[in-house]
């Protein structure tokens, strides 16, 4: 790929090129967000200096072997790096771009699964979904408050998928999980603060920052008024006084990586 290029179009072809293969090769991360915020994706990149670096997908484990060889295909190798579990795997081309890709899961502060989920959207994972990616991290960073900010401001929350957060299937999720819901929740209630500063207030409307505080109000309102399980009752007892995520795990790096490389094709 020409290093000039736009990577919006390289992710499209890489998506193409796996549709025409059967391959359900969704997008993740920033460039999802891009993709799904029309003008607001580029008032992202104009005017809050939102780029994102590299490309992220999920797919399922069943097509591992399928989505590498793809891959490999565009010009693409995979790295001497690795994850454990074999859930993850990063792979670069001649002009250093970087595209990594998931397996089944996103496993990083909290897991989401896309085992029964991956379809729903055509090119990438569903937009609750993209939202949840964003909200499962205890360290939330300044690119992924953009992030959020932008996919609240272009859509509705309501009780459905269609280009809609819906807020029916997160608080169903959270419900169960109390360890995600304490995540989320204080990722949103910290985003709406952040809309108090002057930086965000100098960028966006004043309506644009109602609208966006109005959406996080409902969407925490809907996650609020969800009967919780058992289990989320009894962990909540605790708080976060006991460890309620995980630790991402870095890549691993080392001279065992064709073998590893070996065993994660063999077990496709």
């Amino acid at each position: 790929m020409d290093p000039g290029s736009d990577k919006y179009t390289e992710a499209l072809r890489i998506i193409a090129v796996a549709e025409k293969k059967g391959v359900p090769l969704k997008l993740i991360g920033g460039m999802a967000v891009k993709l799904h915020s029309g003008r607001w994706g580029q008032f992202l990149e104009a005017v809050m200096q939102r780029h994102p670096a590299d490309l992220d997908f999920m797919t399922l484990s069943k097509f591992r072997v399928g989505t590498i060889g793809i891959l490999q295909g565009l010009g693409y190798a995979p790295m001497r790096t690795i994850m454990p579990q074999a859930d993850r795997i990063i792979l670069v081309d001649k002009h250093d771009m970087h595209v990594d890709v998931f397996f089944d899961k996103l496993t990083m502060c909290h897991v989401i699964d896309f085992r029964d989920r991956l379809e729903i959207d055509s090119q990438t994972i569903s937009l609750s979904d993209i939202l949840l990616s964003k909200l499962q991290i205890v360290k939330i960073n300044e690119k992924d408050i953009k992030d959020v900010m932008i996919l609240l401001r272009e859509h509705d929350v309501g009780n459905q998928e269609n280009e809609t957060i819906n807020g029916v299937y997160i608080s169903k999720l959270f419900a169960n999980d109390w360890g995600f819901y304490h995540t989320a929740t204080t990722n949103l209630r910290l985003v709406r603060d952040r809309l108090k500063d002057n930086h965000y207030k100098s960028i966006f409307k004043e309506e644009d920052v109602t609208d966006m505080r109005n959406k996080i109000d409902e969407l925490l309102d809907m996650i609020e008024k969800e009967p919780k399980s058992m289990a989320w009752k009894i962990r909540a007892r605790s708080g976060p006084k006991k460890k309620w995520y995980q630790d991402v795990e870095e890549v691993r790096v080392g001279g065992e990586f064709e073998k590893e490389l070996a065993k994660l094709l063999k077990g496709n």
